[in-house]
């Protein structure tokens, strides 16, 4: 028995072949892959963004009403470990360099062995104190909160010096060493491979064999960063469109080698494949670029994912369930025949995958101090906080730091001690007062029916439908063991 994750950041299914054959982009692979997968329709994110995904891919549970992006806890659950302590052999291969931050410092560590390739966006890698040289461009990108400079900005332009080759791309050198584990290990029972690559996030690097498949007139400054709100001309907006293609297509390439590889060896029959992303990325819809500053639109939130189980030998099937990632790790523990942990709210798919049989009738997902959401599959409802309690905010952790630094003595002046929470093994947590960095009570709640408007272009105002929602919303977070301000600063 083998798994193999194929995990990208950012990934839009809205640019994927499979998902609409209108979208124009060449991801030959990705069609492959549908023929020989189930490829689910409603696949949903849960906690937002990057890093929180993170931990709901380890620990099975929803995270983001609790803290912000940071470590996995003492008391977390990890997949990965769980595997490594009964018998099977995990290794991690990443270019993702929020695992090398404070925040995600504890997850790679979970595996039996990991390989770290550096030079994604803005890496602190090569040292150079000499600023370096920058060419004119359409929109240098901000903060994710979208106040001042990118922090990464000065050093991605060090790091594109050194990256000029197709071979040299993070990327290529992670598939490069993927591949080289299947060839080396495929013969070997009980293995997780969890390879994972920071494409397509942005910036749209690419190489320029690429490029040539969007053929393009541009004559505009250099844009393959973009950020905020939507402020270019319509040429603008396609030559950056266009460079994510050209990522995509890069991404395409490289599962293409991995599933070259599973047909060369017969791996099929006895590997498990999950081909997913942790969240989209907005390319201009709802006059917005990325995420985090506005609602999570299905372009974020409504994610592809394909799953191939050698048990069920399903393949080109689509499944129309309601999943989301929490569901990843109970699936895979499932497949190795390993208890599923009591704190764990996802649910392993296997069933699902042979007869799209429900896990849940609403999925629950969101980003620390935003919206909360919930759909059924055919209605999204975002909840705003109310503008006079959005900032009450609490983190409740006990590893103090955050995303790329420690907890500063001064947040920690004030911090309480808290009774345990259901899953934190009887340990009682610290309460520390958060910075709400994203303000969302100005695009209020909104409804949005999916299924007569896929775009979410027009909100409904349905009272009956809002009040359901509302219902299943506050439901879900008693589930999850919500701390009672949440509730407050939703007004519910």
């Amino acid at each position: 028995m083998k798994t193999i994750i194929v995990f990208y950041d950012s990934l839009n299914k809205r640019y994927l072949p499979p998902y609409n054959s209108c979208c124009g982009t060449v991801a030959p692979n990705f069609t492959r892959l549908a023929e020989h997968s189930a490829m689910f329709q409603n696949s949903y994110v849960g906690s937002m963004p990057c890093i929180p995904a993170r931990r709901e891919l380890h620990t099975g549970r929803c995270n983001f009403l609790h803290r912000e992006w940071g470590p996995l806890e003492v008391f977390d659950d990890s997949m990965p470990e769980l595997l490594k302590k009964n018998g099977v052999y995990t290794h991690l291969i990443s270019d993702h360099l929020h695992y090398w931050e404070d925040g995600g410092s504890t997850y790679h560590t979970r595996y039996s062995s990991w390989e770290i390739v550096r030079g994604q966006e803005g890496d602190h890698w090569k040292g150079e104190v000499e600023a370096p040289a920058i060419p004119p461009v359409v929109k240098i990108p901000t903060m994710q909160n979208g106040t001042g400079v990118s922090k990464h900005w000065r050093y991605d332009w060090v790091n594109r010096q050194y990256i000029k080759e197709e071979k040299d791309f993070p990327q290529t050198r992670c598939f490069d060493l993927g591949c080289e584990f299947i060839e080396k290990n495929r013969d070997q029972d009980n293995w997780l491979l969890h390879l994972e690559t920071f494409d397509p996030h942005e910036p749209f690097y690419v190489p320029d064999e690429y490029l040539d498949f969007y053929p393009e007139d541009y004559q505009g400054s250099h844009f393959d960063w973009p950020s905020g709100k939507t402020t270019e001309d319509e040429s603008q907006i396609a030559h950056c469109r266009r460079a994510y293609q050209a990522l995509v297509t890069m991404c395409d390439r490289n599962l293409g080698r991995v599933l070259d590889l599973m047909d060369r060896y017969d791996m099929w029959k006895d590997t498990m494949l999950i081909v997913g992303t942790d969240h989209g990325f907005l390319l201009g819809e709802h006059g917005y670029w990325g995420k985090n500053q506005m609602p999570y639109y299905n372009e974020n939130a409504n994610t592809p994912l394909f799953i191939w189980d050698p048990r069920s030998r399903m393949k080109g099937v689509v499944r129309n369930a309601l999943v989301q990632m929490i569901d990843w790790a109970p699936t895979i523990l499932d497949y190795y025949h390993i208890p599923i942990p009591a704190d764990m709210q996802g649910k392993s798919l296997e069933q699902t995958i042979k007869t799209d049989e429900a896990v849940r009738e609403y999925a629950l997902f969101g980003m620390f101090g935003g919206h909360v959401n919930i759909t059924d599959g055919r209605y999204v409802y975002m909840r705003a906080p109310d503008p006079d309690k959005e900032d009450e905010l609490y983190n409740y952790t006990l590893a103090l730091q955050h995303m790329n630094e420690r907890f500063s003595v001064e947040e920690l002046e004030n911090m309480t001690l808290r009774e345990p929470f259901s899953f934190t093994k009887n340990c009682r947590v610290l309460r520390i007062k958060a910075e709400n960095k994203f303000r969302m009570s100005p695009f209020g709640s909104l409804l949005f029916d999916v299924e007569k408007d896929p775009g979410q272009l027009s909100p409904v105002e349905d009272e009956k439908i809002a009040k359901r929602m509302i219902r299943a919303m506050r439901e879900e977070m008693n589930k999850n063991d919500c701390p009672q301000e949440q509730f407050e600063r939703l007004g519910m």
